[in-house]
């Protein structure tokens, strides 16, 4: 992990630049593998769950037996532990609901939003390294909320075809109504076409390595929806003099541990600083048992030592973080002045992990610079807003030459005769009311 003085802004890029991960180059292989499963459904997903995740399998449907046997596997401080987050996920989220005006634009016309859930979700969840059951949270607890009437979930088995109890636990928690014992690309194909076994979906959520990333920007062309593009985690840090190194150099790491193409960073106008974390993270990098990970992501990492506080906001703007976590005196004066990051975390005392498991706030959140444009995932994302609009006699009269001056000039005839039929009906109506004094 190198420390970088004063670069010039010229070579800002390149500084932050985040590891290479190019899905184009998977294409071809993911696109095969989606047109096999597409065409043979369930037999492909079985030949590739045997190829790729080794485990032959006779069903992929989890059964209740096995979710009923999850309670039992698991230790009561951890059952309690997803409890307590599932319940602070549910307090955000559901905080999110709110009541959609109707407004009358002009007398007469009216115009308003319903929020709709949508119907059929699915969520993907990677085995991998770690058992991600706080995902199941993040995704399955606003679907519940929503309203979505069938919550999917797909994750790949392992050798002897079992799904970890706690993310079976965190499913039931999370309201998840049927669970599928399949991985990587073919679970992305099983999601979007559709299988014997599996029920398609309009939109999947949820992290995965590099090809279920390419899999779902395939699918999202033109077959179903995704939460957001996504790649490698990431974590910026911004610190002064009075952040505490030790906890600076453990938030560097908690990033650097997900995984070999993760990033962090840490923006300061401070060498001491600069100086200190770098040798606590790799003191504390000693004690981890995923060293080997952490180690290969701190090449990645990066100590950038900027000249002043608005430097440090250019730059955070810039890199768009997915997470940022702000360790500075002033960090609410800061925090104003950011305006491109997924998640941010507040203080000395507000790490990162916080987020990812209990405080209640999403952790599925854009990275590769997205957060620019994309928000996390939250519970609009899965609704969709239907608009409505309703004009009686006196609104078409009020707006209708407007509309017809508009359809006129952008030579839409139809859409021009559209009100003029109207507005004749209604200027008759009016007129008659006059007449019978009405």
């Amino acid at each position: 992990m190198q420390i970088h003085k004063y670069p010039s802004k010229e070579n800002w890029r390149d500084l932050i630049a985040r590891p290479v991960n190019d899905s184009f180059a998977l294409f071809d292989t993911v696109e095969k593998i989606l047109s096999d499963v597409k065409i043979r459904g369930d037999e492909a997903v079985l030949e590739y769950e045997q190829r790729f995740d080794r485990v032959q399998l006779s069903q992929l449907e989890v059964s209740q037996q096995e979710k009923d046997d999850a309670q039992n596997l698991l230790p009561d401080d951890l059952k309690e532990a997803i409890r307590t987050a599932a319940r602070n996920i549910h307090t955000f989220h559901a905080a999110q609901q709110h009541d959609l005006p109707k407004v009358e634009t002009t007398p007469g016309v009216s115009c308003w939003q319903k929020a709709v859930a949508i119907e059929k979700v699915g969520l993907y969840i990677p085995g991998g390294t770690a058992p991600l059951f706080s995902t199941v949270l993040m995704l399955g607890i606003p679907a519940q909320i929503a309203g979505c009437k069938e919550i999917l979930l797909c994750t790949p088995p392992n050798r002897e075809g079992a799904i970890h109890p706690a993310i079976l636990f965190a499913a039931g928690i999370a309201g998840v109504h049927r669970i599928f014992k399949i991985g990587g690309i073919q679970a992305i194909g099983a999601m979007t076409y559709g299988t014997e076994s599996v029920p398609n979906v309009y939109k999947i959520f949820g992290p995965g390595n590099q090809y279920v990333t390419a899999a779902k920007q395939w699918v999202s062309l033109k077959d179903v929806a995704i939460d957001m593009p996504a790649g490698p985690s990431e974590v910026e840090v911004i610190a002064d003099d009075t952040a505490n190194p030790a906890f600076v150099a453990a938030d560097l790491l908690s990033q650097a541990e997900h995984g070999i193409d993760s990033q962090a960073i840490l923006l300061t106008s401070s060498e001491k600083l600069a100086e200190a974390v770098k040798t606590e993270t790799f003191r504390q990098l000693e004690q981890l048992p995923r060293k080997t990970l952490a180690e290969k992501s701190l090449a990645n990492s990066r100590i950038i030592i900027l000249n002043n506080e608005d430097e440090i906001v250019e730059l955070t703007n810039l890199y768009a973080p997915e997470h940022l976590i702000i360790e500075t005196k002033n960090y609410a004066e800061l925090v104003e002045r950011i305006s491109n990051a997924g998640s941010v975390f507040l203080g000395h005392y507000t790490p990162e992990s916080a987020g990812d498991y209990a405080s209640g706030t999403n952790h599925t959140l854009p990275t590769n610079g997205y957060a620019r444009a994309y928000s996390g995932v939250n519970l609009d994302s899965f609704r969709k807003k239907i608009t409505f609009q309703e004009i009686t006699k006196d609104g078409i009269r009020n707006l209708g030459a407007t509309i017809q001056i508009m359809a006129e000039n952008e030579q839409l005839t139809a859409h021009r005769n559209a009100v003029s039929v109207r507005m004749a009906i209604a200027t008759e109506f009016q007129a008659e009311s006059r007449v019978t004094g009405e």
